[in-house]
Formats: C-alpha cells, structure tokens, sequence
C-alpha cells in the first residue's frame, strides 16, 4: 500500500508547489521522512532489528514537513542524458531518447553517484571517494543551514563547505561530501548528513559501500 499513499504525498505536494519537477517532490519527500517511531526509536525491520536504508527507504514519509522542505535536490532532462550517455553511449541514447537527437560525445557523462538525488553512496576503496551535490533553497529568504553528519568511526567523512547561506529563494549552493576508510574496507556501513537551519532540517541518507557504483 505504500504506493498510493506516496502517490498521495506527492500530489498534495504538487498542489502546494506546481513548478516543482517530479525530483524535486521525491526529494522533498525523502528529505523530511523520519528515521524514528512515535517513541523515539529507529525504525525496525522484520527481525526487530534497526532497519537499514536498504529496508526502510529513507524513512516513513511525513506529509507536513514534505510541503516545507527547506531545500531540495532537483534534477532536468539533462542531468538524465548525461547520465545514460555515460552508462548506454550512444546506441543507448537513441533508444531511450526518442525523438532526439543526442551525441553523446558533447555530453558530460555523469556516473549514478554523481547524479543529484537526496541520497548518497560513497565508495571509497583504497583511495577517497568525493562526490558533489546542489540545493536549492525554497524555504526563507534568508537561511543558514549548517551541516552534521553521523557516520561509523571506521570512515573518515568530510563535507565542503560546512555552511551553506542563502539570501533568496530558488537560489543554489553547491558541495562536496568525501569519504575514507580509516582502516581496511568493509562491505557496507551506513550514515546520514543533516542540514539544518533555524526552522528545518534537510537529512540524507548514506551508504558507504566497497563496492563499486
């Protein structure tokens, strides 16, 4: 059933904000869900264990704070192209971009990390993994948002720059999240990194991985 209740979520969202894209709204979405029950306490799985993101998503949705975000990760057609130019070439593109004409050689190709969705995964193996991400500001004119991360003590995680400051709306900020394993490498850890200002806070989850994305 969770689909037509998001679907719900979404459209109430919609009606509130009729220029937001589709990422736009599933940012706002994520970034407002809770990670905790009524009493306080993570989210469980079926085992009554503290469920991962892999579980839970990036939480139970909380339709209140969805139409007041704060700040969003938004993503346009060409964020898209350059990235199934980077994963399908050319060939790719013209089967999935019907109708237009694109050649991926003009095109910046973006990996799935690099793509500008609420989520982050990092990957960092024996060397540091940096990816980069842009909000946008849709809460107050003037805002301050400060970061915060929460992450296991076998990763050294950095993010640049730490505050980010707005002096209208719509207007972006761009930054940089990096990640190292302090010791040998393990096959998955998990984290967030919150934004937060005065009257919101912007959460992201994330997922450390030696895996390659």
């Amino acid at each position: 059933m969770a689909a037509p209740h998001l679907s719900g979520v979404a459209a109430l969202v919609k009606s509130l904000h009729p220029d937001w894209s589709a990422a736009a709204i599933k940012s706002a979405i994520m970034t407002t869900s809770d990670d905790k029950d009524r009493q306080g306490r993570f989210i469980q799985d079926q085992q009554r264990g503290s469920a991962s993101f892999y579980a839970m998503g990036a939480g139970h949705v909380n339709p209140s704070k969805a139409v007041d975000p704060g700040l969003i990760y938004d993503l346009d057609i060409d964020d898209y192209i350059a990235y199934i130019c980077g994963k399908y070439g050319d060939a790719g593109a013209k089967a999935i971009l019907r109708g237009r004409s694109i050649k991926c050689e003009t095109v910046k190709n973006l990996t799935e990390a690099q793509l500008n969705y609420p989520t982050i995964t990092l990957t960092p193996r024996n060397a540091t993994h940096t990816v980069s991400r842009t909000v946008t500001n849709v809460g107050s004119t003037n805002s301050s948002y400060q970061v915060k991360v929460n992450v296991p003590d076998t990763v050294f995680l950095t993010v640049e720059p730490q505050i980010l400051k707005f002096t209208k709306v719509n207007e972006k900020k761009s930054f940089t999240v990096s990640a190292k394993w302090k010791g040998r490498p393990v096959y998955s850890v998990e984290g967030k990194l919150r934004w937060i200002s005065d009257k919101h806070v912007v959460r992201s989850p994330i997922v450390i991985s030696d895996r390659q994305v």
